[in-house]
């Protein structure tokens, strides 16, 4: 298989296996006007199997989202054929419109202009709770 290298745009690296989908419809790639491979079941070293997105463009990326789905990956920034940065995500302490609350009495079922803020209260357990009624909410 023959994936072309990217000249400007990012590579977002080290996703869990299986995960790439997920994050390819979160940031809604599909609506891009440009090149987007997903590669999936990718072998690595590091981590048996990962998948990896390339993006023929730069764009701004949801870190917070990465960091919610898979707080593993790497994103590198590529200009002009080389790496100019590389870094890490990390899971975001508060998420905001990513997931929706499922507690029925929460004032967001009612208050749909309101948004959806959730705050991690274990990062062990990757728990985050509601703002607003501090329903639970496990990130898988």
């Amino acid at each position: 298989m023959n994936i072309d290298s990217i000249k400007n745009g990012i590579v977002i690296d080290h996703i869990q296996a299986k995960k790439g989908m997920e994050i390819y419809e979160t940031l809604n790639l599909q609506e891009l006007e440009c090149s987007v491979a997903i590669i999936t079941n990718a072998k690595s070293k590091k981590m048996g199997r990962k998948d990896i997105i390339k993006i023929d463009k730069s764009i701004d990326i949801d870190l917070d989202i990465l960091g919610y789905i898979d707080p593993n990956i790497t994103i590198n920034i590529v200009k002009d054929d080389k790496l100019v940065k590389k870094f890490h995500v990390t899971k975001p302490e508060r998420i905001v419109n990513i997931v929706k609350c499922q507690n029925p009495r929460c004032i967001t079922s009612v208050e749909k202009e309101l948004d959806q803020v959730f705050i991690l209260t274990d990062k062990e357990k990757q728990i985050y709770r509601c703002k607003y009624c501090e329903g639970r909410f496990f990130n898988p």
